[in-house]
């Protein structure tokens, strides 16, 4: 069975386009990776959780805020390790210098013995949705446009 990850792709209108927030992975793997490294906050749906609950919760946890609104299905990606994404669209806001995100422990460097605690989320940020394009990890890009459709035809 495939792992199921729930997100959020938080909207806000922006210098005359619209903005979406990213979020980039804590840890040491991915530190200094940019460009197709950002993604949704999402993470895990644990078994017989809704996957709205999830998105809600797991953007509490990576970022440290709830969002508050409707969330619109963007429906789902498979990225290529297997795992299966789903996405809502909601419209907010967020202040990437209030981000308080859970941690992780992680052996680093690898077979030394040294445990170390990492942020699941290290940064976050607003990008245009072009930005955004090459910011996000290849399958969730998708999302990005299914977002636009969403735009275009709410007007």
């Amino acid at each position: 069975m495939a792992v199921l990850s729930a997100g959020i792709l938080l909207y806000r209108p922006g210098s005359g386009e619209w903005e979406v927030l990213l979020a980039h992975p804590g840890g040491p793997f991915w530190q200094r990776k940019d460009t197709g490294a950002w993604t949704l906050p999402k993470g895990l749906v644990e078994a017989g959780e809704d996957p709205a609950a999830a998105a809600l919760r797991e953007f509490r946890e990576e970022l440290g805020s709830v969002p508050a609104g409707t969330l619109e299905p963007l429906g789902s990606v498979r990225q290529r390790s297997g795992k299966e994404v789903v996405a809502f669209a909601l419209r907010g806001d967020f202040d990437p210098a209030q981000l308080r995100s859970n941690t992780f422990e992680l052996e680093w460097p690898p077979r030394s013995g040294r445990v170390q605690s990492y942020p699941e989320v290290d940064r976050a940020g607003w990008f245009s949705l072009a930005a955004a394009r090459e910011k996000l990890i290849d399958a969730q890009r998708a999302f990005i446009d299914r977002l636009q459709d969403l735009l275009s035809t709410a007007r």
